[in-house]
């Protein structure tokens, strides 16, 4: 029997941001069960952690796609702190997960917002567009850049939401995933807004992106010249994040409240 918990990232209420499946373990499941049970959750990332016997404050953590094992997710790691902190009696300020990306760190806000301490990947710009990329989004960016996924940079909100992807293209890509971007509305206090096309992992829209803002932070503050940025991933589910980029790192700020608890029974 394997406790679970629903975790709702980066909202503060239900049916909001971004759903994360989490799966606190004692010792390593074989991976094949691991990514049988992320297929079984059908979550856009399911998380598994297990404890570090040389610290109580530290964890192994490994994310699964319905489809593959990843190297970095930033919401199923926020659902896994608020996990501990909430449900599990951690008490302290802050937990480090170790992962394939280097060490992250999640502490609690005296407001209840979570705080990922998470690597910086500032993209890369690309001389032309790759092939297949237009065709994917229907659209035509300003610019395209890359790190891990494709950044593809559009005037406006407007044209970012009216996107409708093609996405059989877009998985075709060598690229995790597709971000697409813009400013955000100063009304709103909202500095960038963005969406997320996965399809190669198995996530066609994925609904709140923490590790797309490890791209998408760098990428932002050199544009608009501030390291304090607030964004909103406007996927359908919807989300919003209190962003900093600190020289190599990011941290990427919100909330996140629980859906769900049960047991699985493999």
């Amino acid at each position: 029997m394997i406790r679970y918990f629903h975790v709702d990232a980066f909202a503060q209420c239900p049916f909001t941001g971004n759903p994360a499946g989490v799966c606190p373990l004692q010792t390593w499941l074989p991976a094949e069960l691991m990514q049988q049970i992320a297929a079984e959750n059908n979550l856009a990332e399911t998380a598994f952690f297990v404890p570090r016997p040389s610290s109580a404050a530290e964890y192994d953590i490994r994310w699964f796609t319905p489809a593959v094992e990843i190297d970095l997710c930033g919401h199923a790691t926020l659902a896994s702190a608020h996990v501990l902190f909430s449900h599990l009696g951690f008490a302290g300020p802050e937990v480090v997960f170790h992962s394939q990306s280097g060490p992250l760190r999640v502490s609690r806000e005296a407001d209840g917002r979570l705080t990922l301490d998470f690597p910086s990947r500032p993209p890369q710009l690309l001389a032309g567009h790759p092939t297949g990329l237009v065709d994917g989004l229907r659209a035509t960016p300003l610019q395209v850049l890359a790190s891990r996924d494709l950044l593809a940079v559009f005037n406006s909100e407007a044209e970012v939401r009216a996107l409708k992807p093609d996405f059989a293209c877009i998985a075709s890509l060598e690229y995790v995933g597709v971000i697409a971007t813009a400013p955000g509305a100063a009304a709103d206090g909202i500095d960038f807004v963005s969406r997320f096309f996965a399809p190669r992992v198995g996530v066609p829209e994925d609904p709140v992106t923490g590790s797309a803002h490890s791209t998408l932070i760098p990428y932002w503050a050199n544009k608009l010249g501030k390291n304090e940025l607030r964004a909103r991933q406007i996927s359908p589910r919807g989300g919003d994040l209190w962003c900093r980029l600190r020289e190599d790192r990011v941290d990427i700020s919100g909330y996140a409240v629980t859906y769900k608890t049960g047991e699985i029974f493999v």
